[in-house]
């Protein structure tokens, strides 16, 4: 899913009234959340719980048990139908919104949710807590692990050109990565390589938590990631692991023989029409854009985290975008066109399961969750979900000025539930929370099962089964997504 910054401090309770920091989440907590993810999509694949029915269309979806409820479970199958965006239904969801930005403590979001009869934009709250400003719809924000959706199309793109094929070895085109001639471009896009999450390494963590300003070249990155060793045969299973993009952002590079961030301006941002999108390569941030705030810091206290270096997120989270973009991106990612052949779009498509929890899945760089595909983003002070519902042809953009997480989850969980709860009561959108991570506070066991998050996820994203590394006492860790 996707994820940049330090600790994190406590989130105000709305633009208006904000609240004081929460305590710091003890370093060796966030040890077992630190990734580049999908905001808690993996969250899923480590955890089971009791399913909530799925509300009705109408004033009860706005009710606070179901709009913070992100572990629920939607009964029914998928059907794709929507519900008509009438007054009465924009109203509600300008409610839901609100509500769950008071409960859940989020400065300001950006909204779009398009059908074919229809759209919805609103924005909310404040882009700059300071200066008060408002959030706006033309905001350039930074989106995390969506980031490995433009990727992953990246190396789709030169499938289709011949170049590589997706069961070709990593060996064939990054040299000394562990196994690496045992591990295709495929499952690396599956996140099914077994190779260990360079954002849970303690040496990356203090040298990121030191000086978010830092700047990390790819090869800085995988070093982290090859001191040790793979945490389970190649395809085994499912875990998320920021290492698998930094390792595709390479074969981009190498076999579409210029910089990643050009390569997708010219084969992936142009061609889809996306021209606000970038790939920064450093910590640039066009304007006009929001200010993020996190409390991945060293203290605990929630600080601005705009302008950190996203470089150690790199071809994992660090693009830049806005929600036009995002909401065309949203059909570009679902359906491939106009940038895919019909059967490389299908290799993508092929999802397989990230644990016991059913209508959740993972294909190549993107995620199913309820009949919804896309992806979902997390990295110091920014979160994003993108996803396209194509049996409506809908598609909905959120973004985020804060990753503070809420009993656990993802700030942009619960707004994707909510939104999702009114306009498609038969695929809402569900990531369970991590098992454990009730309490934002809690001091959970150092070996306890971890969930994932998106690049962009500031939760990690981990396998459904595996338990995560500790980190020392003293280190923070990374919560991306």
């Amino acid at each position: 899913m996707t994820d940049t910054r330090r600790p994190r401090p406590a989130v105000p309770r709305s633009a208006s009234a904000p609240r004081s920091p929460r305590p710091a989440v003890p370093r060796s907590v966030r040890a077992a959340a630190a990734a580049l993810a999908l905001s808690g999509l993996l969250a899923v694949s480590a955890c089971s719980g009791g399913a909530e029915p799925v509300r009705e269309a109408g004033p009860a979806v706005t009710a606070e048990p179901a709009a913070l409820s992100p572990t629920a479970t939607p009964t029914g199958s998928p059907t794709g139908g929507v519900v008509p965006l009438t007054p009465a239904v924009e109203a509600q969801l300008d409610d839901a919104i609100k509500k769950v930005m008071s409960e859940v403590s989020i400065p300001g979001v950006i909204v779009g949710y398009t059908t074919p009869d229809g759209s919805y934009q609103r924005t909310f709250g404040v882009a700059d807590k300071n200066a008060g400003t408002p959030m706006s719809p033309d905001l350039y924000m930074r989106i995390g692990s969506v980031t490995k959706t433009f990727t992953a199309t990246g190396i789709l793109r030169l499938v289709d050109q011949g170049k590589l094929g997706l069961d070709d070895p990593i060996s064939k085109y990054v040299p000394d990565v562990p196994g690496g001639d045992g591990i295709t471009l495929r499952q690396l896009g599956e996140m099914r390589s077994g190779l260990f999450n360079y954002t849970l390494d303690p040496g990356f963590q203090q040298a990121f938590f030191s000086d978010p300003n830092h700047p990390f070249t790819p090869n800085q990155l995988l070093a982290y990631a090859f001191k040790h060793p793979a945490n389970f045969a190649p395809d085994a299973k499912f875990e998320y692991s920021n290492t698998n993009l930094i390792l595709l952002g390479l074969v981009v590079e190498k076999v579409g023989g210029q910089p990643l961030q050009e390569f997708l301006n010219q084969q992936v941002f142009t061609p889809a029409g996306l021209g606000k999108t970038s790939l920064p390569a450093d910590a640039a941030f066009p304007s006009p854009h929001a200010h993020g705030y996190t409390n991945q810091t060293e203290s605990g206290a929630v600080e601005d985290s705009t302008t950190w270096n996203p470089s150690w997120a790199w071809a994992a989270g660090a693009v830049i975008s806005d929600l036009a973009d995002l909401q065309t991106w949203s059909k570009v990612l679902a359906t491939g066109e106009p940038l895919l052949k019909p059967a490389t779009q299908a290799e993508r498509l092929k999802f397989k399961s990230v644990g016991d929890t059913p209508d959740l899945g993972y294909g190549f760089g993107v995620f199913t969750t309820h009949g919804w595909i896309g992806h979902n983003g997390s990295l110091p002070g920014y979160e994003s979900v993108v996803i396209y519902l194509p049996q409506a042809k809908a598609s909905l953009a959120i973004l985020l000025n804060t990753d503070i997480l809420h009993n656990g989850s993802e700030p942009s969980t619960f707004l994707a539930r909510a939104i999702t709860q009114i306009v498609s009561p038969n695929n809402v959108y569900t990531l369970p929370t991590p098992p454990g991570s009730a309490s934002p506070t809690a001091s959970p066991s150092p070996t306890g099962s971890p969930t994932a998050s998106p690049t962009g996820s500031p939760t990690p994203l981990v396998s459904p089964t595996e338990t995560m590394p500790a980190t020392p006492t003293g280190t923070p860790t990374l919560h991306v997504a």
